[in-house]
Protein backbone atom coordinates (compact mmCIF):
# COMPACT_ATOMS: atom_id res chain seq x y z
CA UNK A 1 0.00 0.00 0.00
CA UNK A 2 2.86 2.35 0.86
CA UNK A 3 4.57 1.55 -2.43
CA UNK A 4 1.33 2.24 -4.34
CA UNK A 5 0.95 5.62 -2.62
CA UNK A 6 4.55 6.49 -3.47
CA UNK A 7 4.07 5.64 -7.13
CA UNK A 8 0.84 7.61 -7.27
CA UNK A 9 2.78 10.56 -5.88
CA UNK A 10 5.42 10.00 -8.56
CA UNK A 11 2.76 9.94 -11.27
CA UNK A 12 1.23 13.17 -9.97
CA UNK A 13 4.68 14.78 -9.91
CA UNK A 14 5.46 13.65 -13.45
CA UNK A 15 2.09 14.92 -14.68
CA UNK A 16 2.74 18.29 -13.05
CA UNK A 17 6.17 18.53 -14.64
CA UNK A 18 4.71 17.72 -18.08
CA UNK A 19 1.96 20.30 -17.57
CA UNK A 20 4.62 22.92 -16.87
CA UNK A 21 6.87 21.89 -19.73
CA UNK A 22 4.31 21.61 -22.54
CA UNK A 23 3.51 25.34 -22.78
CA UNK A 24 7.17 26.15 -22.37
CA UNK A 25 8.10 23.83 -25.23
CA UNK A 26 5.31 25.08 -27.46
CA UNK A 27 6.49 28.67 -27.15
CA UNK A 28 10.13 27.65 -27.55
CA UNK A 29 11.05 29.39 -24.32
CA UNK A 30 13.41 27.41 -22.18
CA UNK A 31 13.98 24.71 -24.82
CA UNK A 32 17.53 23.52 -24.14
CA UNK A 33 20.19 23.32 -26.78
CA UNK A 34 23.94 22.82 -26.72
CA UNK A 35 24.40 26.49 -27.54
CA UNK A 36 21.94 27.85 -24.98
CA UNK A 37 21.05 25.33 -22.25
CA UNK A 38 18.20 26.28 -19.93
CA UNK A 39 16.78 25.34 -16.55
CA UNK A 40 14.76 22.54 -18.13
CA UNK A 41 17.99 20.59 -18.65
CA UNK A 42 18.01 19.97 -14.89
CA UNK A 43 14.64 18.21 -14.88
CA UNK A 44 15.67 14.68 -16.03
CA UNK A 45 18.43 14.12 -13.44
CA UNK A 46 16.51 15.86 -10.65
CA UNK A 47 13.39 13.77 -11.27
CA UNK A 48 15.36 10.52 -11.48
CA UNK A 49 17.44 11.19 -8.39
CA UNK A 50 14.61 12.70 -6.33
CA UNK A 51 12.21 9.86 -7.07
CA UNK A 52 14.88 7.22 -6.45
CA UNK A 53 15.54 8.59 -2.98
CA UNK A 54 11.88 9.21 -2.16
CA UNK A 55 10.50 5.93 -3.53
CA UNK A 56 13.55 3.75 -2.75
CA UNK A 57 13.21 2.27 -6.23
CA UNK A 58 15.85 2.96 -8.84
CA UNK A 59 14.87 1.41 -12.17
CA UNK A 60 11.41 2.98 -12.39
CA UNK A 61 12.75 6.36 -11.24
CA UNK A 62 15.50 6.29 -13.86
CA UNK A 63 12.98 5.40 -16.55
CA UNK A 64 10.78 8.35 -15.60
CA UNK A 65 13.77 10.70 -15.66
CA UNK A 66 14.84 9.37 -19.06
CA UNK A 67 11.28 9.72 -20.37
CA UNK A 68 11.21 13.39 -19.33
CA UNK A 69 14.59 13.87 -21.02
CA UNK A 70 13.35 12.25 -24.23
CA UNK A 71 10.25 14.46 -24.01
CA UNK A 72 12.53 17.51 -23.91
CA UNK A 73 14.75 16.29 -26.73
CA UNK A 74 11.73 15.79 -29.01
CA UNK A 75 10.21 19.21 -28.19
CA UNK A 76 7.32 17.72 -26.26
CA UNK A 77 6.25 14.94 -28.63
CA UNK A 78 5.22 11.86 -26.59
CA UNK A 79 5.24 9.53 -29.62
CA UNK A 80 8.70 10.59 -30.77
CA UNK A 81 9.97 10.40 -27.17
CA UNK A 82 8.86 6.78 -26.82
CA UNK A 83 10.50 5.86 -30.12
CA UNK A 84 13.69 7.70 -29.13
CA UNK A 85 14.19 5.59 -25.99
CA UNK A 86 15.04 2.19 -27.57
CA UNK A 87 16.27 3.33 -30.99
CA UNK A 88 18.65 6.04 -29.84
CA UNK A 89 19.18 6.46 -26.10
CA UNK A 90 19.43 2.81 -25.02
CA UNK A 91 21.35 1.83 -28.15
CA UNK A 92 23.80 4.71 -27.75
CA UNK A 93 24.37 3.80 -24.12
CA UNK A 94 25.90 0.45 -25.17
CA UNK A 95 27.44 1.57 -28.48
CA UNK A 96 30.48 3.08 -26.74
CA UNK A 97 33.38 0.62 -26.69
CA UNK A 98 34.43 1.54 -23.16
CA UNK A 99 30.91 1.03 -21.80
CA UNK A 100 30.52 -2.31 -23.56
CA UNK A 101 33.85 -3.36 -22.09
CA UNK A 102 32.64 -2.38 -18.60
CA UNK A 103 29.55 -4.57 -19.02
CA UNK A 104 31.55 -7.57 -20.27
CA UNK A 105 34.16 -7.11 -17.54
CA UNK A 106 31.47 -7.01 -14.87
CA UNK A 107 29.60 -10.02 -16.26
CA UNK A 108 32.75 -12.17 -16.54
CA UNK A 109 33.89 -11.20 -13.07
CA UNK A 110 30.41 -12.01 -11.78
CA UNK A 111 30.60 -15.39 -13.51
CA UNK A 112 33.97 -16.01 -11.83
CA UNK A 113 32.47 -15.20 -8.44
CA UNK A 114 29.61 -17.62 -9.13
CA UNK A 115 32.13 -20.42 -9.72
CA UNK A 116 34.11 -19.47 -6.61
CA UNK A 117 30.93 -19.71 -4.56
CA UNK A 118 30.06 -23.11 -6.02
CA UNK A 119 33.56 -24.57 -5.56
CA UNK A 120 33.82 -23.52 -1.92
CA UNK A 121 36.66 -21.09 -2.62
CA UNK A 122 34.76 -18.12 -1.19
CA UNK A 123 33.98 -20.11 1.95
CA UNK A 124 37.69 -20.92 2.20
CA UNK A 125 38.57 -17.23 2.15
CA UNK A 126 36.01 -16.57 4.87
CA UNK A 127 37.51 -19.26 7.08
CA UNK A 128 41.04 -17.91 6.54
CA UNK A 129 40.00 -14.32 7.24
CA UNK A 130 38.16 -15.39 10.34
CA UNK A 131 41.48 -16.48 11.80
CA UNK A 132 43.22 -13.24 10.83
CA UNK A 133 40.67 -10.76 12.15
CA UNK A 134 38.34 -11.49 15.03
CA UNK A 135 34.97 -9.87 15.47
CA UNK A 136 32.99 -7.27 13.55
CA UNK A 137 35.59 -4.54 13.98
CA UNK A 138 38.31 -6.75 12.55
CA UNK A 139 36.13 -7.74 9.62
CA UNK A 140 35.32 -4.13 8.72
CA UNK A 141 38.97 -3.08 9.07
CA UNK A 142 40.07 -6.00 6.91
CA UNK A 143 37.59 -4.92 4.22
CA UNK A 144 38.89 -1.35 4.41
CA UNK A 145 42.53 -2.49 4.20
CA UNK A 146 41.92 -4.72 1.18
CA UNK A 147 40.12 -1.81 -0.47
CA UNK A 148 43.25 0.33 -0.02
CA UNK A 149 45.46 -2.41 -1.45
CA UNK A 150 43.41 -2.75 -4.65
CA UNK A 151 44.04 0.86 -5.64
CA UNK A 152 44.72 0.53 -9.34
CA UNK A 153 41.12 0.69 -10.63
CA UNK A 154 37.79 1.64 -9.08
CA UNK A 155 35.72 -0.95 -10.96
CA UNK A 156 38.08 -3.79 -10.08
CA UNK A 157 38.15 -2.56 -6.49
CA UNK A 158 34.37 -2.50 -6.08
CA UNK A 159 33.76 -5.89 -7.67
CA UNK A 160 36.66 -7.78 -6.10
CA UNK A 161 36.37 -6.41 -2.56
CA UNK A 162 32.57 -6.56 -2.41
CA UNK A 163 32.26 -10.10 -3.74
CA UNK A 164 35.22 -11.44 -1.76
CA UNK A 165 34.31 -9.95 1.60
CA UNK A 166 30.52 -10.35 1.50
CA UNK A 167 30.36 -13.93 2.87
CA UNK A 168 32.85 -13.01 5.60
CA UNK A 169 31.05 -9.88 6.77
CA UNK A 170 27.72 -11.72 6.62
CA UNK A 171 29.02 -14.22 9.18
CA UNK A 172 30.12 -11.34 11.39
CA UNK A 173 26.64 -9.74 11.11
CA UNK A 174 27.92 -6.62 9.40
CA UNK A 175 25.13 -5.04 7.37
CA UNK A 176 25.34 -5.10 3.60
CA UNK A 177 24.92 -1.31 3.71
CA UNK A 178 28.11 -0.97 5.78
CA UNK A 179 29.99 -3.32 3.44
CA UNK A 180 28.84 -1.31 0.40
CA UNK A 181 29.88 1.94 2.12
CA UNK A 182 33.40 0.70 2.86
CA UNK A 183 33.74 -0.76 -0.63
CA UNK A 184 32.53 2.44 -2.32
CA UNK A 185 34.70 4.63 -0.08
CA UNK A 186 37.86 2.78 -1.08
CA UNK A 187 37.22 2.56 -4.83
CA UNK A 188 37.12 5.92 -6.63
CA UNK A 189 38.64 7.89 -3.70
CA UNK A 190 41.83 5.79 -3.70
CA UNK A 191 42.01 5.31 -7.49
CA UNK A 192 41.64 9.05 -8.10
CA UNK A 193 44.69 9.99 -6.01
CA UNK A 194 46.91 6.91 -6.43
CA UNK A 195 50.16 7.82 -8.19
CA UNK A 196 49.71 4.73 -10.38
CA UNK A 197 46.18 3.79 -11.47
CA UNK A 198 43.89 3.65 -14.47
CA UNK A 199 42.76 7.18 -13.55
CA UNK A 200 46.18 8.85 -13.70
CA UNK A 201 46.59 8.79 -17.47
CA UNK A 202 43.14 10.31 -17.97
CA UNK A 203 43.67 12.99 -15.31
CA UNK A 204 47.15 13.99 -16.46
CA UNK A 205 46.00 14.03 -20.09
CA UNK A 206 43.30 16.57 -19.22
CA UNK A 207 45.77 18.67 -17.23
CA UNK A 208 48.27 18.57 -20.10
CA UNK A 209 45.69 19.84 -22.58
CA UNK A 210 44.48 22.56 -20.21
CA UNK A 211 48.03 23.87 -19.56
CA UNK A 212 49.31 23.64 -23.15
CA UNK A 213 49.05 27.41 -23.73
CA UNK A 214 49.85 28.54 -20.18
CA UNK A 215 53.53 29.55 -19.84
CA UNK A 216 55.61 28.70 -16.79
CA UNK A 217 53.65 25.65 -15.62
CA UNK A 218 55.35 22.34 -14.85
CA UNK A 219 54.80 18.88 -16.27
CA UNK A 220 51.18 17.70 -16.08
CA UNK A 221 52.07 14.75 -13.85
CA UNK A 222 53.90 17.03 -11.41
CA UNK A 223 50.86 19.31 -11.29
CA UNK A 224 48.74 16.25 -10.52
CA UNK A 225 51.13 15.22 -7.72
CA UNK A 226 51.10 18.73 -6.24
CA UNK A 227 47.30 18.76 -6.33
CA UNK A 228 46.97 15.54 -4.27
CA UNK A 229 47.15 17.37 -0.88
CA UNK A 230 44.26 19.50 -2.13
CA UNK A 231 42.02 16.53 -2.96
CA UNK A 232 40.66 16.80 0.56
CA UNK A 233 37.41 14.92 0.02
CA UNK A 234 39.05 11.79 -1.33
CA UNK A 235 41.58 11.69 1.50
CA UNK A 236 39.02 12.48 4.21
CA UNK A 237 36.64 9.81 2.86
CA UNK A 238 39.35 7.16 3.18
CA UNK A 239 40.13 8.28 6.74
CA UNK A 240 36.46 8.41 7.77
CA UNK A 241 35.73 4.94 6.38
CA UNK A 242 38.65 3.51 8.34
CA UNK A 243 37.60 5.34 11.50
CA UNK A 244 34.00 4.12 11.23
CA UNK A 245 35.30 0.56 10.87
CA UNK A 246 37.69 0.92 13.82
CA UNK A 247 35.26 2.49 16.29
CA UNK A 248 32.32 0.33 15.12
CA UNK A 249 29.99 3.29 15.59
CA UNK A 250 27.49 4.89 13.22
CA UNK A 251 24.67 7.39 12.94
CA UNK A 252 21.57 7.96 10.87
CA UNK A 253 20.25 5.23 8.54
CA UNK A 254 23.52 3.29 8.79
CA UNK A 255 23.10 2.86 12.55
CA UNK A 256 19.64 1.38 11.99
CA UNK A 257 21.02 -0.99 9.35
CA UNK A 258 23.83 -2.17 11.64
CA UNK A 259 21.52 -2.75 14.59
CA UNK A 260 19.13 -4.67 12.35
CA UNK A 261 21.99 -6.85 11.06
CA UNK A 262 22.91 -7.81 14.62
CA UNK A 263 19.50 -9.41 15.10
CA UNK A 264 19.55 -11.08 11.65
CA UNK A 265 17.10 -8.56 10.22
CA UNK A 266 19.28 -6.70 7.71
CA UNK A 267 16.82 -4.88 5.45
CA UNK A 268 19.61 -3.67 3.16
CA UNK A 269 20.36 -7.20 1.91
CA UNK A 270 19.67 -7.95 -1.73
CA UNK A 271 20.26 -11.60 -2.58
CA UNK A 272 18.21 -11.65 -5.78
CA UNK A 273 19.81 -14.06 -8.21
CA UNK A 274 22.54 -15.10 -5.76
CA UNK A 275 23.11 -18.75 -5.03
CA UNK A 276 25.70 -20.60 -2.98
CA UNK A 277 26.00 -24.14 -4.30
CA UNK A 278 28.56 -25.03 -1.67
CA UNK A 279 28.45 -23.08 1.59
CA UNK A 280 31.43 -24.89 3.18
CA UNK A 281 35.06 -24.68 2.11
CA UNK A 282 36.19 -27.33 -0.34
CA UNK A 283 39.16 -29.63 0.05
CA UNK A 284 41.57 -27.06 -1.36
CA UNK A 285 39.94 -24.22 0.56
CA UNK A 286 40.75 -20.67 -0.33
CA UNK A 287 43.28 -21.64 -3.02
CA UNK A 288 40.33 -22.19 -5.35
CA UNK A 289 39.54 -18.47 -4.93
CA UNK A 290 42.95 -16.91 -4.33
CA UNK A 291 44.44 -18.21 -7.57
CA UNK A 292 41.75 -16.71 -9.87
CA UNK A 293 41.52 -13.46 -7.88
CA UNK A 294 45.30 -13.18 -7.77
CA UNK A 295 45.45 -13.87 -11.50
CA UNK A 296 43.01 -11.02 -12.14
CA UNK A 297 45.14 -8.62 -10.11
CA UNK A 298 48.49 -9.72 -11.60
CA UNK A 299 47.10 -9.73 -15.14
CA UNK A 300 45.72 -6.22 -14.64
CA UNK A 301 49.05 -4.83 -13.42
CA UNK A 302 51.10 -6.63 -16.08
CA UNK A 303 48.56 -5.86 -18.80
CA UNK A 304 48.52 -2.15 -18.02
CA UNK A 305 52.30 -2.03 -18.28
CA UNK A 306 52.57 -4.11 -21.47
CA UNK A 307 49.69 -2.30 -23.18
CA UNK A 308 51.08 1.08 -22.16
CA UNK A 309 54.59 0.17 -23.27
CA UNK A 310 53.29 -0.61 -26.75
CA UNK A 311 51.38 2.68 -27.02
CA UNK A 312 53.59 5.13 -25.12
CA UNK A 313 56.41 7.23 -26.49
CA UNK A 314 59.94 5.77 -26.15
CA UNK A 315 61.60 6.33 -22.75
CA UNK A 316 58.30 7.36 -21.15
CA UNK A 317 58.18 7.28 -17.34
CA UNK A 318 56.05 4.69 -15.56
CA UNK A 319 53.04 6.98 -15.16
CA UNK A 320 53.23 7.81 -18.87
CA UNK A 321 53.30 4.12 -19.76
CA UNK A 322 50.29 3.34 -17.59
CA UNK A 323 48.45 6.37 -18.90
CA UNK A 324 48.86 5.13 -22.47
CA UNK A 325 47.46 1.67 -21.66
CA UNK A 326 44.12 0.46 -22.98
CA UNK A 327 42.63 -0.18 -19.53
CA UNK A 328 39.29 -1.45 -20.90
CA UNK A 329 40.99 -4.18 -22.92
CA UNK A 330 43.28 -5.09 -20.03
CA UNK A 331 40.37 -5.48 -17.59
CA UNK A 332 38.51 -7.61 -20.12
CA UNK A 333 41.48 -9.96 -20.48
CA UNK A 334 42.01 -10.08 -16.72
CA UNK A 335 38.39 -10.95 -15.95
CA UNK A 336 38.36 -13.57 -18.73
CA UNK A 337 41.50 -15.23 -17.33
CA UNK A 338 39.95 -15.16 -13.86
CA UNK A 339 36.71 -16.75 -15.08
CA UNK A 340 38.51 -19.50 -17.03
CA UNK A 341 40.99 -20.30 -14.26
CA UNK A 342 38.22 -20.46 -11.65
CA UNK A 343 36.26 -22.87 -13.84
CA UNK A 344 39.26 -25.15 -14.44
CA UNK A 345 40.21 -25.23 -10.76
CA UNK A 346 36.62 -25.95 -9.76
CA UNK A 347 36.63 -29.07 -11.96
CA UNK A 348 40.14 -30.52 -11.61
CA UNK A 349 41.04 -30.16 -7.92
CA UNK A 350 37.63 -28.86 -6.79
CA UNK A 351 35.66 -31.91 -7.86
CA UNK A 352 32.70 -30.16 -9.51
CA UNK A 353 31.11 -31.56 -12.65
CA UNK A 354 31.14 -29.58 -15.88
CA UNK A 355 27.38 -28.99 -15.72
CA UNK A 356 27.74 -27.65 -12.16
CA UNK A 357 30.40 -25.19 -13.31
CA UNK A 358 28.24 -24.12 -16.26
CA UNK A 359 25.29 -23.57 -13.94
CA UNK A 360 27.39 -21.53 -11.51
CA UNK A 361 28.72 -19.37 -14.36
CA UNK A 362 25.14 -18.58 -15.36
CA UNK A 363 24.18 -17.89 -11.75
CA UNK A 364 27.04 -15.42 -11.49
CA UNK A 365 25.93 -13.60 -14.62
CA UNK A 366 22.30 -13.55 -13.40
CA UNK A 367 23.39 -11.90 -10.16
CA UNK A 368 24.93 -9.05 -12.18
CA UNK A 369 21.93 -8.36 -14.43
CA UNK A 370 19.97 -5.96 -12.14
CA UNK A 371 23.07 -3.79 -11.80
CA UNK A 372 23.69 -3.91 -15.55
CA UNK A 373 20.13 -2.69 -16.21
CA UNK A 374 20.60 0.18 -13.78
CA UNK A 375 23.96 0.95 -15.40
CA UNK A 376 22.38 1.05 -18.86
CA UNK A 377 19.68 3.44 -17.64
CA UNK A 378 22.23 5.60 -15.83
CA UNK A 379 24.32 5.89 -18.98
CA UNK A 380 21.22 6.80 -20.98
CA UNK A 381 20.37 9.53 -18.50
CA UNK A 382 23.95 10.79 -18.65
CA UNK A 383 23.75 11.01 -22.44
CA UNK A 384 20.52 12.98 -22.13
CA UNK A 385 22.09 15.50 -19.74
CA UNK A 386 24.98 15.91 -22.16
CA UNK A 387 22.65 16.60 -25.08
CA UNK A 388 20.57 19.02 -23.05
CA UNK A 389 23.64 20.90 -21.82
CA UNK A 390 23.03 20.32 -18.10
CA UNK A 391 26.68 20.80 -17.17
CA UNK A 392 26.99 24.02 -19.18
CA UNK A 393 23.86 25.43 -17.53
CA UNK A 394 25.17 24.64 -14.02
CA UNK A 395 28.54 26.25 -14.77
CA UNK A 396 26.93 29.36 -16.21
CA UNK A 397 24.42 29.64 -13.35
CA UNK A 398 26.97 29.32 -10.55
CA UNK A 399 29.96 31.11 -12.02
CA UNK A 400 30.14 34.85 -12.61
CA UNK A 401 31.84 37.64 -10.72
CA UNK A 402 34.01 35.78 -8.26
CA UNK A 403 37.06 36.51 -6.13
CA UNK A 404 40.04 34.30 -7.06
CA UNK A 405 40.32 33.22 -3.42
CA UNK A 406 36.94 31.50 -3.63
CA UNK A 407 37.69 29.70 -6.89
CA UNK A 408 38.70 26.30 -5.37
CA UNK A 409 35.55 26.23 -3.25
CA UNK A 410 33.33 27.25 -6.16
CA UNK A 411 34.87 24.67 -8.49
CA UNK A 412 34.41 21.96 -5.85
CA UNK A 413 30.70 22.84 -5.53
CA UNK A 414 30.18 23.00 -9.31
CA UNK A 415 31.96 19.68 -9.86
CA UNK A 416 29.90 18.08 -7.09
CA UNK A 417 26.58 19.32 -8.48
CA UNK A 418 27.36 18.20 -12.03
CA UNK A 419 28.66 14.79 -10.93
CA UNK A 420 25.61 14.22 -8.73
CA UNK A 421 23.28 15.20 -11.57
CA UNK A 422 25.02 13.20 -14.28
CA UNK A 423 26.45 10.27 -12.31
CA UNK A 424 29.88 10.48 -13.91
CA UNK A 425 33.16 11.62 -12.38
CA UNK A 426 35.27 11.30 -15.52
CA UNK A 427 32.74 13.28 -17.53
CA UNK A 428 32.87 16.09 -14.97
CA UNK A 429 36.67 16.14 -15.05
CA UNK A 430 36.62 16.28 -18.84
CA UNK A 431 34.15 19.20 -18.76
CA UNK A 432 35.66 21.28 -15.97
CA UNK A 433 39.43 20.77 -16.24
CA UNK A 434 39.87 22.75 -19.50
CA UNK A 435 37.83 25.60 -17.97
CA UNK A 436 38.99 25.58 -14.35
CA UNK A 437 42.77 25.45 -14.82
CA UNK A 438 43.03 28.51 -17.13
CA UNK A 439 40.74 30.39 -14.72
CA UNK A 440 42.93 29.44 -11.76
CA UNK A 441 46.00 30.55 -13.72
CA UNK A 442 44.69 33.89 -14.99
CA UNK A 443 42.37 35.18 -12.25
CA UNK A 444 45.01 35.68 -9.51
CA UNK A 445 47.34 37.44 -11.95
CA UNK A 446 44.62 39.76 -13.21
CA UNK A 447 43.80 40.56 -9.57
CA UNK A 448 47.47 41.37 -8.89
CA UNK A 449 47.92 38.53 -6.38
CA UNK A 450 51.36 37.19 -5.48
CA UNK A 451 52.82 34.75 -2.96
CA UNK A 452 51.74 31.27 -1.91
CA UNK A 453 48.08 32.08 -2.41
CA UNK A 454 48.57 31.95 -6.20
CA UNK A 455 49.84 28.35 -6.11
CA UNK A 456 47.16 27.47 -3.60
CA UNK A 457 44.47 28.66 -5.98
CA UNK A 458 45.94 26.74 -8.94
CA UNK A 459 46.62 23.42 -7.22
CA UNK A 460 43.55 23.81 -5.03
CA UNK A 461 41.39 24.21 -8.13
CA UNK A 462 42.90 21.12 -9.78
CA UNK A 463 42.29 19.15 -6.58
CA UNK A 464 38.77 20.57 -6.31
CA UNK A 465 37.88 19.28 -9.77
CA UNK A 466 39.12 15.76 -8.97
CA UNK A 467 37.62 15.59 -5.49
CA UNK A 468 34.38 17.37 -6.36
CA UNK A 469 33.79 14.94 -9.21
CA UNK A 470 34.41 12.05 -6.80
CA UNK A 471 32.08 13.48 -4.13
CA UNK A 472 29.16 14.10 -6.48
CA UNK A 473 29.66 10.69 -8.08
CA UNK A 474 29.88 9.14 -4.60
CA UNK A 475 26.45 10.47 -3.62
CA UNK A 476 24.62 9.97 -6.90
CA UNK A 477 22.17 7.06 -7.27
CA UNK A 478 22.98 6.98 -11.00
CA UNK A 479 26.76 6.65 -10.58
CA UNK A 480 28.33 3.55 -12.11
CA UNK A 481 30.74 2.97 -9.21
CA UNK A 482 27.92 3.41 -6.70
CA UNK A 483 25.83 0.89 -8.62
CA UNK A 484 28.69 -1.63 -8.86
CA UNK A 485 29.55 -1.24 -5.16
CA UNK A 486 25.99 -1.97 -4.03
CA UNK A 487 25.69 -4.84 -6.50
CA UNK A 488 28.99 -6.49 -5.53
CA UNK A 489 28.13 -6.12 -1.84
CA UNK A 490 24.65 -7.61 -2.26
CA UNK A 491 23.06 -4.42 -0.94
CA UNK A 492 19.84 -2.82 -2.14
CA UNK A 493 21.06 0.03 -4.27
CA UNK A 494 18.94 2.82 -2.84
CA UNK A 495 19.73 1.65 0.71
CA UNK A 496 23.41 1.99 -0.10
CA UNK A 497 22.82 5.53 -1.36
CA UNK A 498 20.71 6.53 1.67
CA UNK A 499 23.14 5.15 4.23
CA UNK A 500 26.25 6.51 2.52
CA UNK A 501 25.18 10.10 1.85
CA UNK A 502 25.45 11.31 5.51
CA UNK A 503 29.07 10.13 5.66
CA UNK A 504 29.88 11.67 2.28
CA UNK A 505 28.36 14.98 3.41
CA UNK A 506 30.40 14.89 6.62
CA UNK A 507 33.64 14.39 4.69
CA UNK A 508 32.66 17.07 2.18
CA UNK A 509 31.81 19.58 4.94
CA UNK A 510 35.20 19.10 6.57
CA UNK A 511 36.82 19.36 3.11
CA UNK A 512 35.20 22.74 2.53
CA UNK A 513 36.02 24.17 5.96
CA UNK A 514 39.61 22.90 6.17
CA UNK A 515 40.49 22.41 2.51
CA UNK A 516 38.96 24.39 -0.32
CA UNK A 517 38.06 27.53 1.59
CA UNK A 518 41.46 28.16 3.26
CA UNK A 519 43.49 26.98 0.24
CA UNK A 520 42.30 29.98 -1.75
CA UNK A 521 43.73 32.28 0.91
CA UNK A 522 47.21 30.76 0.91
CA UNK A 523 46.95 28.37 3.88
CA UNK A 524 49.14 25.29 3.52
CA UNK A 525 47.00 22.28 2.57
CA UNK A 526 48.93 20.11 5.02
CA UNK A 527 47.54 22.04 7.98
CA UNK A 528 43.98 21.41 6.86
CA UNK A 529 44.74 17.75 6.08
CA UNK A 530 46.21 17.10 9.51
CA UNK A 531 43.34 18.84 11.31
CA UNK A 532 40.71 17.22 9.12
CA UNK A 533 42.16 13.71 9.40
CA UNK A 534 42.45 14.08 13.18
CA UNK A 535 38.84 15.22 13.50
CA UNK A 536 37.45 12.51 11.23
CA UNK A 537 39.52 9.82 12.91
CA UNK A 538 37.79 10.72 16.19
CA UNK A 539 34.39 11.70 14.74
CA UNK A 540 32.80 8.25 15.16
CA UNK A 541 33.84 8.16 18.81
CA UNK A 542 32.59 11.70 19.47
CA UNK A 543 29.51 11.98 17.27
CA UNK A 544 28.22 8.48 16.61
CA UNK A 545 26.60 5.72 18.65
CA UNK A 546 27.63 2.10 19.23
CA UNK A 547 25.65 -0.66 17.52
CA UNK A 548 24.50 -2.28 20.77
Amino acid sequence: MVTLKRWLLALILLTTVCAIMIPVLKTGAGMPSSADPSWTSLLPPLIAIGLAIALREVIGSLLLGILVGAFLLTSGSPGQALILLPTDLFLTALADKGRAASVLFSLMLGAMVGVLAASGGMAGIVQALRGMAKGRRGGMLMTWLIGLIIFFDDYANSLLVGNTMRPYTDKLKVSRAKLAYIVDSTSAPIASIAVISTWVGFETGLIKEATANLPGLQDAYLIFLQSIPYTSYSIFTLVLAGAVAFWARDFGPMLKAERAALIDSDTSRDDAGRTMVRAEAGRFGMLLALVPVGLVIVTTFAGLYISGKLNAEPNSPLFGILGAADSSAVLLVASFFGMVSASILAIVPGGLKLEQVSSSLIDGVKAMMPAMIILLLAWSLGDITQRLGTAEFVIEAISGNLSPSFLPLTVFIIASVIAFSTGTSWGVMAILTPIAIPLAYEMPRLAGMTGPGVDGILFGTVGAVLAGATFGDHCSPISDTTILSSMASGCKHIEHVRTQIPYALLAAGVSILLGYLPSGFGLSPWIGLVLGCAFLALAPRLLMKPHQ
